[in-house]
Formats: structure tokens, C-alpha cells, sequence
């Protein structure tokens, strides 16, 4: 990949942006999923035909959507703080943490570890 003059190429800034990305909408997701199911508002049309009947969810059901929710936007969470890291070239570690956080969006998460791995080399290391 061609280097902006200072030995950085972009895969790594590219991966970082991907896990940030993913990251905000994972927060937003989760956490519209948690807050909606906790203040019992459905988010499904149940009366429609051919969609299946959510809007009776009672005790363990509710409780496990929300749950899930949560895990959700905290996984979020793990994706912004390491694509952040990537961005800054900190720890391989936690930005590579981060992009598999963004495994569950699909192509964008796939990629972000890509580009996170491919760039290893461009960690700033310490001695």
C-alpha cells in the first residue's frame, strides 16, 4: 500500500475507521434494542401478515433480548475503543480485539481485522 510520506501506509487507518464505524452503529443497535424491549415498546409489527409474533415476550424472553442488547452495544464499545487504538497505532492487541468486536456487522467487521492483521508491522512497539 503506498505510504503518506512519514512510513504509515492506510490499511491500519482503514481498519480503525471500519471498527469505529461498525462500532457506532452497533451502540446505537443494541442499545435501541435494550432500551425498547426494557420500556416494553415493540419494534415489530405483529399484526401484519407473514411476520412472526413478537410482541408477547414475557419474563426469560424479554429479559434475554435485552441482555442480548446490551452485549451488543458492548461490543460496540470494544470496536470504537480499538479502532481508536488503531488509528493511534497504541496496541495491536486491542485494536485487533476491536475489529473482531466488529465480526457481527458482516463485510465491514471482516475487513477491519483484515487490514488490522495486514498492518501489524506498523504498531509503534515498545522497548
Amino acid at each position: 500500500m503506498a505510504s503518506n510520506g512519514n512510513g504509515r501506509g492506510g490499511l491500519l487507518s482503514a481498519g480503525g475507521v471500519l471498527s469505529i464505524i461498525v462500532g457506532v452503529f452497533e451502540v446505537i443497535g443494541g442499545g435501541l434494542i435494550a432500551a425498547l424491549m426494557a420500556l416494553s415498546i415493540p419494534f415489530w409489527q405483529p399484526k401484519l401478515p407473514f411476520y412472526p409474533d413478537f410482541g408477547d415476550f414475557l419474563g426469560a424472553k424479554l429479559t434475554i433480548v435485552i441482555i442480548a442488547g446490551i452485549v451488543v452495544a458492548v461490543l460496540g464499545i470494544v470496536a470504537i475503543v480499538g479502532g481508536i487504538s488503531a488509528i493511534r497505532r497504541k496496541s495491536f492487541g486491542l485494536s485487533l480485539a476491536g475489529a473482531i468486536c466488529a465480526l457481527p456487522s458482516g463485510i465491514l467487521g471482516i475487513l477491519a481485522v483484515i487490514f488490522v492483521s495486514l498492518a501489524k508491522g506498523e504498531f509503534v512497539t515498545e522497548e
